[in-house]
């Protein structure tokens, strides 16, 4: 964790317009005086729908480190209450509601996330760390509508956009995702009266949610509290940030290695990277504007890309799989064949990888053993894909299936398999344990 600088006023606030993180705020000038006026508390919410927070969670998180590094205090909110009904906005119909074990997995999972990207420290800016279930399981509903409801007008959530939309659409929305703006907006209440929360951040697709809370705090107890939100990420070729082939780029690296997770920011389109240098690292804008200095000299080397990938993997994985899986990706340049036992060892902890004994492997036709570990859905696809010369082993395209002999295991242990240019996936042949790995 790097070091927090002392409280430095409203800097915060500029340094986010310099990297193009507002997308709304409320009042500006009143904002940006609190702000100088001393440190603020300010918190945002991440709702446990999966076991893991996905590269799309990446700006808000790291909106909370910017604040804490500029001195201010973060509170990082998981939604188990809000979880349990799922927010309307951006869908188009209901959301499937979770049952209590899963969404208990989804929020540890997602509160050691959490805790990944904040300093909890014990100090005049110490992160937190809370629950929206703990003040929201003991409320009664009538406790609710005369709490929370009776200041908040069905005109006023019509008017929001997320809502607005949902009415609109073929699927209508039920009242109990109508009610998720008002949860949303006493989480806001309750951090305001317990903690001193007076600022919510979050993505712009918030901005109905967070000032329903706004607006809640002012008509309840007559101070004005604020808002930020940060843009959407969007890829400058139209697709959407944060999906691969594959589906999601996860966090947890046992559903997105550290490999394809470094590997995904590689690929990073040169009219993307210097607003992902600015939006997800921690880099500061000088040594930004030197790094793209040294990728417009040569392009070609993706000096920018691969600086990009490291930073990001360092702070969602840490510095020893970030470095594990830049080895992995810089062996690449050569043909895997010429890689030595210790480079090929390398890349067990950072890729994609099956442990197998040496009889699960050798004699084993390739499209079954592909369909096996999982690089393929079923022996069907593997046949397809090799009919359109998709499907690799040791970097050479396969014409037909075929059983795996001892001539295809590099140094009598490795067998690298590859989908497409990019997806790969290590065979590690384990004579005295084998088993599955990751």
């Amino acid at each position: 964790m790097d070091d927090h600088s002392s409280w430095s006023g409203g800097a915060v606030l500029g340094d986010l317009i310099a990297r193009g993180l507002v997308h709304d705020t409320t009042d500006p000038d009143l904002l940006r005086a609190r702000l100088e006026d001393g440190p603020i508390t300010v918190y945002c919410g991440f709702d446990p729908t999966a076991e893991s927070l996905h590269v799309g969670n990446l700006v808000p998180l790291l909106l909370l480190r910017r604040f804490q590094l500029f001195g201010h205090r973060p509170i990082a909110l998981a939604g188990g209450a809000t979880g349990m009904i799922g927010d309307p906005g951006g869908r188009s119909e209901e959301r499937n509601l979770l049952d209590q074990a899963t969404l208990d997995r989804n929020v540890m999972a997602i509160k050691h996330q959490l805790e990944q990207f904040l300093d909890f420290t014990p100090g005049p800016n110490q992160a937190l760390l809370v629950d929206n279930r703990e003040w929201t399981a003991p409320m009664g509903v009538l406790d609710f509508l005369r709490d929370v409801g009776k200041y908040v007008t069905v005109n006023t959530m019509l008017a929001k956009e997320s809502i607005r939309a949902r009415v609109a659409s073929e699927h209508g929305i039920s009242f109990t995702e109508f009610s998720y703006m008002l949860l949303q907006a006493n989480d806001f209440h309750w951090l305001y009266k317990h903690l001193n929360c007076e600022m919510q951040v979050g993505g712009s697709d918030q901005w109905g949610n967070i000032t329903a809370g706004v607006d809640l705090i002012r008509r309840k107890e007559g101070v004005s509290v604020h808002a930020l939100t940060v843009p959407l990420i969007t890829k400058a070729d139209g697709t959407k940030f944060g999906k691969t082939a594959a589906g999601a780029v996860w966090l947890d690296p046992d559903r997105t290695s550290p490999y394809d997770f470094f590997q995904y920011f590689v690929r990073c389109d040169d009219r993307d990277v210097e607003r992902f240098l600015k939006q997800l690292t921690l880099l500061s804008l000088e040594e930004i504007a030197g790094i793209m200095a040294r990728h417009e000299e040569r392009p070609e080397e993706r000096f920018a890309q691969r600086r990009l990938a490291r930073e990001v993997t360092e702070l969602v994985h840490g510095p020893v799989a970030a470095s594990e899986a830049e080895h992995a990706s810089s062996g690449f340049t050569r043909a895997v064949a010429d890689l030595a036992p210790s480079e090929l060892e390398a890349l067990v902890d950072a890729m994609p990888t099956a442990h197998l004994a040496r009889g699960d492997v050798l004699g084993v036709d390739v499209v079954e053993l592909v369909a096996r570990i999982g690089l393929v859905g079923s022996k069907g696809e593997g046949r397809r894909l090799i009919a359109q010369a998709g499907l690799y082993m040791n970097d050479e395209a396969l014409p037909e299936s075929r059983p795996l002999g001892p001539a295809d295991v590099l140094h009598d242990r490795f067998v690298m398999l590859r989908r497409g240019k990019k997806q790969r996936y290590l065979v590690v042949i384990d004579d005295e344990e084998p088993g599955s790995g990751s």
